[in-house]
Parts: structure tokens; sequence; C-alpha cells
């Protein structure tokens, strides 16, 4: 799989794990894109996307509040970033990375 089909199966999962994480009653938004991730990161391939989740108002800083998204995520076949304490990373795993 080529990185650009890659990014559009990465594209296609980030709108229905949005589209779950509303039927659940979860709200989600994305921080302006910045490069202060660590080097090799993903987020430079265009593979990983961290989620700000809300519920009921309030926004969601630990990990295990995002495993009902990152369990469904990883049934789309995603990486979540639950697994490394890093609840709020979503990504598709490419040459090795997470």
């Amino acid at each position: 799989m080529s990185l650009g089909d890659k990014r559009r199966k990465f594209t296609e999962m980030i709108a229905l794990t949005i589209q779950y994480a509303l039927f659940l009653g979860y709200k989600i938004s994305f921080d302006k894109e910045h490069c202060n991730h660590m080097k090799n990161s993903l987020h430079y391939e265009g593979l990983a996307k961290d989620f700000n989740l809300y519920k009921d108002g309030k926004y969601l800083t630990k990990t295990e509040d995002h495993e009902p998204v990152g369990l469904f995520w990883e049934f789309l076949g995603g990486s979540w970033g639950g697994r490394f304490q890093d609840g709020n990373h979503y990504s598709c795993e490419w040459m090795g990375r997470k």
C-alpha cells in the first residue's frame, strides 16, 4: 500500500471514529497542527492525529477516558496510543512505526 493509499484509509477511519464517538455521546476537536511531535512521528506523514475528547462539556484528559473510542479505532485496524499511555493519539502503522 502506498503512503497516499494509507492516508486515504486513515482519513476514512477518522470519519468513522468521529461518527462512533458522537453515537456514544462524545464530542471531538482537533488542535492546530504543529511541528513539535517527537522525531519520526507519524503526524509528519499524515498518519496520526491527536483527538481532543469531550463528554457532557468536560474535556477528558485521561487515557482511560479514550478507551471506548480507542478500542473502536483498533477494531478498524488503527494503532491507539492508549497502549503506550498517550490516550489521545490515533494513528495507522507505517513502516514499523505506530
